[in-house]
Parts: C-alpha cells; sequence; structure tokens
C-alpha cells in the first residue's frame, strides 16, 4: 500500500523533473536562436543543457544523444520526458516556432514552473527533495513585492504595485519619476534584444510593454511581424506587419486581421487596443523583466480593471488590503444593512494544471480568499480549477461573470 507521503514526494518528483526539463530545454533553444552568440559560448551551453536534460530524465532512462537532443528542440518537448512522468501541459508544446524564435508558452511554463517549485520549497513540502540552484534565489515577482511591503504602508504599496503595472515600459527619466523603492526600480532593463528592429521597440496596445519582432519569409518576401509575448493579447489583435525599410527609419506596422470585440458581459473588460503603435526608439528607454511584467503587469490588468468598473457602479473595492493578503475585497450593502465581503485572487496562469497544484500546495488561497478569478481568455480553465478549489472553499469565476454576480448581489447593472 503506497503512503500519501509516498505520493506526494511521487508527485514533487514529476514536477522538478517537468521543469528541469523544460528549462534545459529552453536555455537550449535560448543558445540556438540568441544572435550575436559565439559558436564556442553556443556548444557550452547545448552541452551543458544535454548533461541537465540526460540527469533529469534519470538512470532508468535510455541516454540521450546529443544529436537527438538539438532535434527534439523542435519537436514537442513531451518527448523529452523520461516514462512515468505525466507530461500535462508538455504535451504538444513546441520549444522552438516556425520562425525559428522561443513560444510564449514556452517562456510561461518554465516561469509557472518555477513558482510552484518555489513554493513547495518554502513550504519545505518533503525537505530535501527541492534542491535545484535556480530555486535557491527569490524569484523577481516575490523580491519585489517584499521590497514594497518593506515600507509598511498600504498606500506606498498600492502606488507601487499600481505603477508596475500600468508603466511596465518606457523612458528612463519618466521611469525615475516612478513611486518604487530603488531596489524594485532596478527590475527595469534594457529593451530585449528580441523586441528590437534596428533599435526600435514597439508597445504592446494592451499591456505596454515591448512586442516581440521576428521577420519571416512570406512568398519569397522578407515581412516583418511585431505580436505581443502575451498570447491572448495577440489573439485580441495587438499583432502587426510590417515591411522592412531600406533605410534606417522606423518601420509603420499594420495590423493584422483581429476577432470582433466581445459583446455583452464580456464588453465591459474587454480591451481597447486604440491607435496602431509607433515605434520608440531603445534608446534612453527600459522595460520591466520578463518575470516581473508577466507576473505582475499582465494579471494586474484584470485586477485594476475590476476595481475601477466595480467601484463605477457604486461599489466598495480595495485593492491588495493587508498589504497584498489578497488582491481585491469586494463589499457589497444589502437590504437590511446586511454586508457580504468577497475575498478575491486573480490569477493568469497558461498552465491551468500547475495552478491547480499550486492552489493544492498552499489548501487554497494563502491569504484566505475565497475566489479565484481568471481573465475571461481563461474561461476554459475555469472547470478544472473548480474541482480544486472546492476543496478549500473557494469558487471560481471569470472576470466578467464575477463582476455581473457582485452587481447582480448589490441591485446595480453590469452592462
Amino acid at each position: 500500500m503506497t503512503s500519501s507521503s509516498d505520493e506526494g514526494a511521487k508527485t514533487l518528483d514529476d514536477v522538478r523533473v517537468r521543469y528541469l526539463v523544460t528549462r534545459a530545454a529552453l536555455r537550449a533553444a535560448k543558445a540556438m536562436t540568441a544572435p550575436g552568440l559565439s559558436p564556442q559560448r553556443r556548444l557550452e551551453t547545448l552541452m551543458e543543457c544535454h548533461g541537465t536534460m540526460n540527469a533529469a530524465r534519470g538512470p532508468d532512462s535510455p541516454r540521450l544523444q546529443f544529436g537527438e537532443f538539438r532535434k527534439a528542440l523542435k519537436g514537442d518537448l513531451a518527448a523529452l520526458l523520461p516514462e512515468g512522468v505525466t507530461p500535462l501541459d508538455l504535451d504538444g508544446m513546441m520549444v522552438v516556432d516556425r520562425d525559428g524564435q522561443i513560444t510564449e508558452d514556452a517562456f510561461d511554463l518554465d516561469l509557472e514552473q518555477r513558482m510552484l517549485l518555489h513554493t513547495l520549497r518554502k513550504l519545505d513540502t518533503f525537505a530535501g527533495t527541492v534542491n535545484d540552484r535556480e530555486l535557491q534565489s527569490e524569484i523577481d515577482q516575490e523580491t519585489a513585492f517584499t521590497l514594497l511591503r518593506k515600507q509598511g504602508e498600504q498606500r506606498v504599496y498600492e502606488a507601487g504595485r499600481t505603477d508596475l503595472i500600468r508603466c511596465p515600459a518606457g523612458p528612463v527619466d519618466d521611469l525615475c519619476e516612478l513611486r518604487l523603492p530603488p531596489l524594485v526600480a532596478d527590475f527595469y532593463r534594457e529593451i530585449p534584444y528580441d523586441s528590437l528592429y534596428q533599435g526600435w521597440w514597439y508597445p504592446c496596445p494592451i499591456c505596454k510593454w515591448p512586442m516581440r519582432i521576428v521577420v519571416r519569409k512570406n512568398a519569397g518576401t522578407a515581412v516583418g511581424v511585431a505580436r505581443c509575448w502575451h498570447t491572448p493579447h495577440a489573439d485580441m489583435g495587438a499583432s502587426y506587419l510590417f515591411r522592412l525599410p531600406t533605410d534606417a527609419s522606423a518601420p509603420d506596422l499594420l495590423p493584422e486581421p483581429s476577432p470582433p470585440r466581445p459583446s455583452g458581459r464580456e464588453a465591459i473588460l474587454s480591451p481597447d487596443l486604440g491607435d496602431v503603435p509607433q515605434a520608440v526608439p531603445a534608446k534612453g528607454h527600459k522595460a520591466l523583466s520578463r518575470g516581473i511584467w508577466r507576473y505582475t503587469t499582465i494579471p494586474g490588468l484584470p485586477e485594476l480593471d475590476l476595481h475601477d468598473r466595480l467601484a463605477e457602479r457604486g461599489l466598495r473595492v480595495s485593492l491588495w488590503p493587508g498589504l497584498d493578503a489578497y488582491d481585491l475585497l469586494v463589499e457589497i450593502s444589502a437590504k437590511r444593512g446586511k454586508k457580504t465581503r468577497l475575498k478575491v485572487d486573480v490569477k493568469d496562469y497558461t498552465s491551468a494544471p500547475t495552478l491547480a497544484k499550486l492552489i493544492h500546495a498552499q489548501e487554497g488561497d494563502r491569504g484566505g480568499a475565497d475566489w479565484l478569478v481568471v481573465p475571461d481568455y481563461r474561461a476554459g480553465q475555469v472547470h478544472l480549477l473548480s474541482g480544486v478549489c472546492e476543496k478549500y472553499d473557494m469558487r471560481v469565476a471569470t472576470a466578467s461573470a464575477f463582476g455581473e454576480m457582485v452587481c447582480e448581489k448589490a441591485g446595480v447593472s453590469w452592462t
């Protein structure tokens, strides 16, 4: 009979193997695609990642040859896992896309798995099982929040976190004016090379972070593509084409066809793309590190949007109460003076199974939230997450469904 301790250790080992395989593949893919890397350095990195991959697969798995490893990086990531490890989100995951670039989902999955392992390590679940050196340093997101909380003032924390959401990139002079402690401001770095075209970058019209730039062949002609690194934003219309200029001038973007704006309750939180983004010089500009942008700015947008829309309708809503015990506190005044308080945590994970495992590891929400809210474009995750959250007396909804429900309880119209 297998004990719950053995089952837990097996689960944790599987999580760690999936993380190490993903991490090794991602580092190797970066080495293969990064411009300007010397052949010697490229080979050294690939060989190191090959060794990590075989170590992660374990002594009972057939050794993966170096040539097979390089070839596998352009295929299904799940094929690199050893037998007996459930692939989950790795099944069908591509690390390198048709343009020879690292896929957005691979970046997200790597960060999400790292956060799950980081949480398990902090909880000291099955101590000693997780000892990968990369997990010894704090995740950027948590470090930034800790530095903001050290100020000890709710107002200062709200201002700083709002700035990280509203201003993920911009002129250095403007960024210096943000309400951030110096160590948090250090998370603004040079514009990533894969978001540049001849010294120019373009902010996503939704999140304002530098969009991804690639040049691909289309019917024998080279065409530039600019799209948000966050796939849902690109799918909403933050995706553009441009002709390659013959001089040093900045290219003009042309919008690709985008889906119609949602109607009904989802229209309230649907972002307005506005005008086509204009080129911005890289010189004198910086952007948040990818981890801070992906897991502070991206989920922060629906947090702020939901807060603002509910406040506009007369509801009392607080942001990150208790220095971020959870994301939103919504207070509803019903008839006979009775008040309902809803504690909300907003999550935007590419991997629903990874988020589910994180919730299970923490036995619900660490701050005591009783609602888990996901952006509307993650509606497909609600069923899976509801099954896990139900065990911890949490309910799950999309942002629009939650907003509509709250307004109905308060006797006001969401739409």
